[in-house]
């Protein structure tokens, strides 16, 4: 039993405020429309995107997990930053309490910025996660990030 502390970061095109908006604040709204072969709904279960709000993410079949919850623990528009945690659902692979993550946007450049991403994930007692699962989840989530920086770059009033 213990916490497994990854950090990653990557830089995109895209200004902080427009990433933060698209991914962060408009994430359910979008994310199923752009990557609709795996994420079939994104949902408030309770409050509406504030601190506390618990969302629910629904994959598709062609996707190897059915659901998510995630709960809202802080969020900072101001600073273009997010912490939640993903408290239940099968990516948890029977082998995790939680995974806890917090994502900041920092401007790099002109136009772009620095995607920040701290995960920390709590396993269960007596048992050990492989790196190559963990890096399985990274890339997903980047791949969502990229997905979506695309998009934007695609439409520039996007978000604005």
């Amino acid at each position: 039993m213990g916490i497994i502390k990854v950090s990653q970061s990557f830089k995109t095109q895209v200004t902080p405020d427009r990433m933060f908006k698209a991914l962060i604040m408009d994430s359910h709204n979008l994310c199923p429309k752009l990557m609709f072969s795996s994420i079939k709904s994104i949902e408030y279960l309770q409050g509406d995107g504030e601190a506390g709000s618990i969302k629910q993410m629904n994959f598709t079949e062609a996707s190897p997990y059915t659901y998510v919850k995630h709960r809202i623990d802080a969020l900072d528009k101001e600073h273009y930053m997010v912490k939640f945690t993903l408290i239940e659902g099968d990516a948890l692979m029977d082998k995790l309490d939680w995974i806890s993550y917090e994502v900041k946007f920092e401007p790099y450049g002109y136009t772009g910025c620095i995607c920040k991403i701290t995960s920390e994930y709590k396993t269960k007692e007596n048992v050990e996660i492989k790196e190559e699962e963990i890096e399985l989840g990274k890339d997903r989530a980047i791949g969502m990030y990229e997905v979506v920086e695309a998009y934007l770059l695609a439409h520039p009033r996007a978000y604005t």
